[in-house]
């Protein structure tokens, strides 16, 4: 049958012999008709091949079993993961997941934000970028739980779901050093990021002072980003002020690929001469050559947690506490043991 020849409620009343209230009753479990009746009505709708509308039962319902999910961006091998693990905690429970791209940018969040409201989400996960007080107001006003991973809320009672990225940071340069590593650099996106660019820098920092090497600032590079072309203005940058560098942090799994292409066009060797240490844990890592040594944020089992929290809230109606993921350390060969 084809999209104009579907049957409709009305199609299903008429068959049945009852009014197209009894037949919504019926659809939405409500009462005042006989077993009898619904059978009747039931085995019509088998017949007929009616497919009620899952939006249209929401508004009865209040329910639309399904949840909003807010991405800066979903071409990256992160969002890719994340939602992975949300799809999985989601299809489990018998919803479904609408994917919205912001770019990060606040006005279009907004009006995502509106789309989801008139969509009757039961739930929100925020990733990737920062929650603001603004966006947060909205939520409550659509009066649906919010959980925010890998990422942080200005709203403190926001629940999150995020690895230590200061204590991550850190112990990927006592890795480094641990292997006898003492011209460490790092290559990050901007110490203005508070998500990922400053917690990180400190991680570096805290690991590199308590191990009694001095700080010096402009053994830290950045550019505007953390994608692989900001890797290659950061490392350069690095290089020339610093070439006796034997190892490197970087901060993300790209930034730490880039590093490894850029110190192979300057005809340095990675890991004999140079070591890299990469932060994300994509499958991105994987594929480097050599394989990346990283540490890792576990994103889709983070994406899942982060879901399954979420639907705790739903059910009981409280807030969730949050978590806060345990990284863990991946050794393949872009590391040299010194």
């Amino acid at each position: 049958m084809n999209r104009l020849n579907r049957p409709t409620i009305k199609d299903v009343a008429r068959e049945a012999n009852v009014s197209i209230a009894t037949v919504s009753r019926i659809l939405n479990n409500g009462d005042g008709y006989s077993q009898k009746t619904k059978q009747h009505v039931l085995q019509t709708i088998e017949k007929l091949g009616y497919s009620p509308n899952a939006m249209a039962r929401g508004l009865i319902n209040k329910e639309s079993n399904t949840i909003g999910v807010l991405f800066p961006d979903v071409s990256g091998l992160i969002s890719a993961e994340l939602l992975q693990g949300i799809e999985e905690a989601a299809h489990l429970r018998g919803f479904s997941v609408i994917v919205c791209k912001t770019d990060s940018d606040g006005h279009k969040t907004l009006d995502i934000l509106r789309l989801l409201q008139e969509k009757q989400v039961e739930g929100i996960i925020f990733t990737s970028q920062l929650l603001t007080k603004e966006f947060a107001a909205f939520i409550e006003k659509m009066a649906v739980p919010v959980i925010t991973v890998s990422s942080y809320s200005e709203e403190k009672a926001i629940p999150s779901v995020r690895v230590d990225d200061e204590l991550a940071s850190y112990d990927a340069v006592r890795y480094l050093l641990k292997h006898n590593h003492t011209e460490i650099g790092m290559i990050s996106g901007p110490p203005t990021d508070l998500l990922a660019g400053a917690p990180r820098i400190r991680g570096y920092k805290r690991a590199i002072t308590e191990a009694g090497l001095p700080w010096v600032e402009t053994k830290v590079a950045w550019d505007s980003g953390f994608y692989f072309e900001h890797g290659q203005m950061a490392f350069n940058k690095l290089f020339d002020r610093h070439p006796q560098l034997t190892a490197i942090f970087a901060a993300s799994d790209e930034l730490a690929v880039s590093a490894i292409s850029c110190a192979h066009e300057r005809g340095i060797q990675v890991p004999d001469e140079l070591s890299v240490i990469g932060y994300d844990g994509t499958k991105l890592a994987r594929m480097s050559l050599p394989a990346l040594t990283v540490i890792s944020q576990g994103f889709e089992a983070m994406g899942k947690e982060a879901a399954d929290l979420l639907f705790q809230s739903i059910e009981s109606g409280n807030i969730s506490p949050g978590a806060t993921v345990q990284h863990t350390l991946i050794e393949r060969k872009s590391v040299r043991k010194k």
